[in-house]
């Protein structure tokens, strides 16, 4: 298969690359490394990806912004980063993968596990995240041609606790390796519509 990682450059995206990359063929991107340079925020930008990419048969998208912060002193801007990057950031990709895979082709997103299990400062993470898992539910049952789409769901990682782990005290953290496994059964198994939650 012919797999385009979008945040390839990450912890979670060069672990789906080492993954994915013994077995198929990884084109890379991001925002400012890779293969190819794209914004997700922008919708047209992500169509021009396609372009420049060719047919794939997968893309996988491990980027997208959030803001962590007090609610108290949360503005309508600030939520709007998770808004505009991680939630519409993905929608962007898969409303223009739809037109582009291969019969048979796969798109995987990524949430995160606030969406379950809020945090403190993570109001914007966890409506982010709840939101793109309902909208992995609502399209998996209208893409046609064969076409899968499915979730992966992570908890903090191994390799973020000294930048993040502050704000998941009790959480017990797993590796990016793992992480990678439920990418790899996104798009290697026959499921559509599935959320793989890695806890």
């Amino acid at each position: 298969m012919k797999i385009i990682v979008i945040g390839a450059n990450g912890t979670i995206g060069k672990a789906v690359v080492e993954q994915l990359g013994a077995r198929h063929e990884i084109l890379t991107a991001g925002r400012n490394s890779g293969q190819y340079q794209v914004r997700i925020e922008d919708h047209a930008d992500v169509v021009a990806l396609f372009e420049r990419t060719g047919p794939v048969d997968g893309v996988v998208v491990a980027a997208g912004d959030l803001h962590f912060g007090p609610l108290t002193d949360m503005t309508p801007e600030q939520f709007h980063v998770g808004l505009n990057s991680k939630l519409m950031g993905q929608v962007n990709v898969a409303l223009a993968a739809q037109h582009k895979l291969s019969d048979g082709g796969v798109i995987t997103l990524t949430s995160g596990s606030v969406g379950t299990h809020p945090i403190r400062y993570g109001a914007n993470a966890s409506t982010v995240n709840r939101a793109v898992e309902g909208f992995v539910l609502g399209a998996a049952i209208e893409l046609p041609r064969g076409l899968r789409i499915n979730l992966v769901d992570p908890t903090v990682l191994t390799e973020s606790m000294p930048q993040y782990g502050a704000y998941f005290p009790g959480y017990e953290p797993v590796d990016a390796s793992r992480v990678a496994l439920a990418y790899a059964r996104s798009v290697e198994g026959p499921e559509t519509g599935k959320t793989y939650r890695v806890w």
